[in-house]
């Protein structure tokens, strides 16, 4: 198998993965997983709003959930770990899901986009973008976005911290699409940057110790030679030969 292949191939298989974990977990209010490679297995962490119910009663879920990805899957020993949302505003996969959730109620799409909006900001979000596709009010399709903050799309920063996820929902007019994407209170822009008060802990000792080192040595002031003119006995200043030439 090529490396093309290899790849393209572990791709498809995260996804389907990610889609089964999804319909299966979705009253633990999933919020996405992430799967590396060990030495002794496979590592699979799963985010939930809830974890007692991914791991069931006496672990009868997750051994399950083992067993399935160990079969259907083919995932070599997996070991499945839960982590808790701590802030699932923060998650784009539950934001999403809620969009998705409140539009099968009825709700309408506008409300449910300010309304997802508001609670991302809320929760100390830089910036999101929420857009909600299909036919909403036409026949016709079309898309419309809810934006706050501030998102930028292309660079390092959203490569590194920005979330984003895209989830489809069956409504009466056809499928509707909801895409979210946020950016986190943590990331790190390049060209936005705090002047330090103080120095770094790190950096102030050594700038100590250079001031104790210079206050040991001493310091010793050289004060101008005094120039003093020299005069012999014998030789006559030139004042007083002048008077002499003056009375002869």
């Amino acid at each position: 198998m090529s490396i093309v292949k290899h790849f393209v191939t572990e791709s498809i298989k995260r996804t389907e993965i990610d889609e089964f974990l999804q319909r299966k977990l979705e009253r633990a209010g999933y919020g996405g997983v992430t799967i590396s490679k060990t030495p002794l297995g496979t590592h699979i962490v799963i985010y939930a709003m809830r974890p007692g119910l991914v791991i069931g009663r006496g672990g009868e879920t997750i051994r399950e959930l083992a067993a399935t990805l160990e079969e259907t899957f083919k995932v070599p020993n997996p070991q499945i770990s839960v982590s808790e949302i701590e802030i699932p505003e923060l998650n784009a996969f539950v934001v999403a899901s809620k969009i998705a959730s409140a539009l099968q109620r009825g709700v309408h799409f506008r409300r449910a986009g300010f309304w997802a909006l508001n609670q991302v900001m809320e929760a100390g979000a830089l910036g999101v973008e929420i857009r909600i596709s299909g036919k909403l009010r036409t026949e016709r399709a079309r898309y419309e976005k809810f934006k706050a903050g501030y998102l930028p799309k292309c660079g390092d920063p959203p490569l590194k911290y920005q979330r984003k996820t895209e989830m489809h929902v069956q409504m009466k007019p056809g499928m509707f699409g909801v895409k979210v994407r946020i950016m986190p209170p943590d990331a790190i822009f390049p060209d936005k940057f705090q002047i330090a008060e103080k120095l770094p802990p790190e950096e102030q000792a050594p700038m100590e110790q250079e001031e104790v080192g210079k206050e040991d040595v001493p310091v010793t002031e050289e004060k101008p030679e005094e120039r003093t003119e020299e005069k012999t006995q014998g030789e006559p200043s030139e004042e007083a030969s002048d008077k002499e030439e003056a009375s002869g």
